[in-house]
């Protein structure tokens, strides 16, 4: 696919986020568990990814999946946590700021990731271009935390 279709696509799983936000949310609030509910949600996120993987007839490396570093597991992991943050922070905070944060978050660790040349495919240098963007994102979640 061209770059332009994985731009798209991006933004699409992005504004997904705030809809799956929600679902789970309103599933931790009916079994009174954030936890319980993060775990039916990968549950069923991994049940859907088994039945793809089925029915395309997907191949894997196990030697490649057995030689991954160490770290290479923690995504899961990482995965759950956010996850289970959103649930928690979703009915507190609200849709725009907790995506607001989410998306800051995202932002800084991604540039210091690519700036410092750590788990990234291409390294691309902190400029001032990037680092006003920066600024302007944190400036809307300022903004929607005011306002």
């Amino acid at each position: 696919m061209n770059k332009t279709i994985w731009m798209m696509a991006a933004l699409l799983a992005g504004a997904f986020l705030p809809i799956q936000a929600s679902i789970n949310a309103k599933l931790g609030k009916a079994g009174a568990s954030a936890f319980h509910a993060s775990m039916i949600s990968f549950f069923v996120g991994a049940f859907a990814v088994a039945l793809y993987i089925l029915l395309t007839k997907q191949t894997v490396s196990w030697a490649g999946i057995k030689s991954a570093p160490a770290y290479a597991w923690l995504g899961g992991l990482l995965g759950a946590f956010y996850v289970t943050v959103v649930i928690l922070a979703f009915p507190k905070l609200g849709p725009a700021l907790t995506f607001g944060l989410v998306v800051t978050g995202q932002m800084l660790l991604s540039a210091l990731m690519e700036h410092f040349d750590i788990l990234v495919a291409q390294q691309h240098s902190l400029n001032i271009w990037r680092i006003l963007g920066f600024l302007m994102v944190i400036g809307g979640v300022i903004l929607i935390r005011k306002f």
